[in-house]
């Protein structure tokens, strides 16, 4: 296995009912996923609504979840922004705070090249000097990163990961095949309806933003894999999927982020493990018929 491997999910952002970091509900957070045995934790990634936040929430958080964590768990931290001269920010503050890699996006708002994207990332692991991790999610950045770029960044030493949410299992597997015998690279699948069949065609890990509300369930899907229970992998796999139910009970009515952050958040204060549901603005918050909904789904799967 690479250096960073297994489930690291990408933790929520609990907020008080103002709107402030809630540091209290994201140490029970962290707790909650290092008991469950998670393999690493994730902030300020899209479930983290790492873009709502300004610099200096970022830092708080950071600080707090570092200081929390205590050197049990890789920590990896979301540098997400539009320009590369604000990620590299973003990184170089990172690493004062002791994470032990930064994931960044393509740039986006504006539109990029591959060639520009490329030199994004080197631009970071250059100035920033930390370990980078690349994260595809062409849904929020308007930009597929192209297999080809991947493997060229990889070989050269620019990135060592991936995390691979763009839903494209055939440009996934396209970077496993090439990069098989690149021991140091860690490709993580986002998409995790399907982690038992990434895991399968040789996968690392997976960072579900699911596993905010059920990283257990994550780890015993791991765990099955890992010793060639194929079958107890998907039985695992498939009460995940009827879990991932819960994304979709405000879809529609409000923002897609909105509905992902809001039903997570709702589950997590359901199960006790974070005072609020609060979301950062302007997202809005779920109604009382879909918390009602939050509540059946989580007693049809066990939690």
């Amino acid at each position: 296995m690479p250096l960073f491997s297994g489930v690291v999910p990408p933790l929520a952002t609990p907020l008080t009912n103002s709107g402030d970091l809630d540091l209290d509900s994201t140490t029970r957070l962290i707790e909650f996923m290092i008991d469950a045995g998670v393999h690493g934790l994730f902030m300020l990634g899209t479930s983290g609504e790492a873009v709502f936040h300004d610099a200096a929430a970022r830092v708080r958080l950071l600080e707090h979840a570092v200081k929390i964590n205590d050197g049990r768990l890789p920590v990896f931290a979301g540098v997400i922004d539009t320009a590369t001269d604000r990620v590299v920010g973003h990184a170089a503050v990172a690493k004062a705070i002791g994470v032990n890699a930064v994931v960044a996006t393509a740039p986006f708002y504006a539109h990029t090249h591959p060639v520009e994207i490329a030199d994004h990332y080197r631009y970071i692991r250059e100035k920033a000097d930390i370990p980078v991790l690349a994260y595809d999610i062409p849904f929020c950045t308007q930009v597929k990163l192209r297999p080809q770029t991947i493997v060229q960044l990889a070989q050269e030493g620019t990135i060592i990961g991936l995390k691979d949410s763009s839903g494209d299992e055939r440009d996934f597997r396209k970077i496993l095949l090439a990069l098989a015998d690149h021991p140091d690279f860690s490709a993580f699948t986002g998409s995790e309806l399907v982690v038992d069949g990434a895991l399968s065609m040789g996968a690392h890990g997976v960072v579900p933003g699911l596993g905010n509300i059920d990283p257990a369930g994550y780890v015993r899907l791991w765990n099955a894999v890992q010793r060639g229970d194929l079958a107890g992998a998907r039985r695992e796999q498939e009460r995940l999927c009827v879990l991932f139910d819960i994304t979709g009970v405000a879809m529609g009515r409000i923002g897609l982020s909105a509905a992902l952050s809001g039903a997570t958040k709702t589950a997590l204060r359901e199960r006790g493990v974070i005072s609020t549901n609060m979301v950062a603005r302007p997202q809005q918050l779920l109604n009382s018929d879909e918390t009602q909904k939050v509540r059946q789904i989580l007693a049809e799967v066990g939690l």
